[in-house]
């Protein structure tokens, strides 16, 4: 295993490909309420030149009553077709910050089939401070088939979480901040407790990656090491809403292992119900 992601591209790897064929490039950025940032209003203004769209808020099932749902294989198939995308193209993602919400893009199009999806290290910020193009002209989209072969099992949703939490059958990776893990900080969304599930371990997005580049994989494992989490062993991801929990997806597959789930309701949805088990403190952090 070298020490750089095989799912990582830099900007210069990008810059030399812009408009060759079979290269789709997403913005994929996205914020928390709190940041009052409009992510679609941004791309409008400024943007990779050939890039398109990606709008959590709107590729997901927005009948399930939570933020980021994955949605139906058919629906996300309409949606990719729509942006122009192939399945067998050579995807890359990026966001606004480096390793944010693009993970969360990069793992919904490999669930659904596609095989050469790469998330652009340092993101857009990076990109423009080395002043490498960009564009407010509104791009041109093909619309293509985006052909869906889904792997369900990628996928964890509430009853099986259930079980897996209550027969300690799993490693558990939470990617909130550990305020919020600890339940000393609220969650930014209404109604839902504060705290994390028993026995998961928490490993804050934000510490993979410095100034929006990800960090060596030498590095990525020894802070799963370090908060308790065997790299080579199963694991399950969750995060706040599912977005940020597929950046420790991202970090586990560099890391060689390839079963490794994310719980897509995540702490939305356990923490919102009434019965799900909830600890506070360093409890299930070890």
């Amino acid at each position: 295993m070298t020490d750089h992601s095989e799912f990582i591209v830099s900007d210069d790897w990008l810059k030399a490909r812009l408009g060759e064929p079979n290269l789709s490039v997403l913005d994929a950025s996205w914020y928390l309420p709190a940041a009052k940032r409009n992510a679609r209003e941004e791309y409008e203004k400024s943007h990779i030149p050939g890039a398109v769209f990606f709008d959590h808020d709107k590729v997901c099932d927005e009948t399930s009553g939570l933020p980021h749902t994955l949605p139906s294989p058919q629906n996300f198939a309409g949606f990719a077709s729509a942006m122009g995308v192939n399945a067998d193209d050579i995807i890359v993602v990026y966001d606004s910050i480096g390793f944010f919400s693009a993970p969360r893009a990069w793992w919904m199009f490999r669930v659904m089939g596609a095989k050469n999806v790469y998330v652009l290290d340092g993101g857009f910020s990076k990109w423009k401070e080395k002043h490498y193009p960009v564009t407010s002209e509104p791009t041109q989209v093909k619309k293509t088939v985006f052909k869906v072969d889904f792997d369900a099992n990628k996928v964890v949703l509430i009853d099986e979480m259930r079980q897996l939490v209550d027969g300690k059958t799993t490693q558990i990776a939470d990617a909130r901040n550990h305020k919020r893990f600890l339940g000393e900080e609220a969650e930014p969304r209404p109604g839902i407790r504060s705290g994390h599930m028993p026995g998961a371990h928490n490993i804050p997005f934000a510490t993979l990656s410095e100034d929006g580049n990800f960090k060596d994989l030498s590095k990525v494992k020894t802070i799963f090491k370090d908060a308790g989490i065997n790299v080579a062993a199963p694991v399950v991801t969750t995060c706040g809403s599912g977005v940020t929990a597929a950046v420790l997806a991202l970090a586990l597959e560099s890391l060689g292992n390839h079963n490794v789930r994310l719980y897509d309701g995540s702490w939305s949805e356990w923490g919102s119900k009434k019965d799900t088990p909830v600890v506070t403190g360093n409890d299930g952090d070890k």
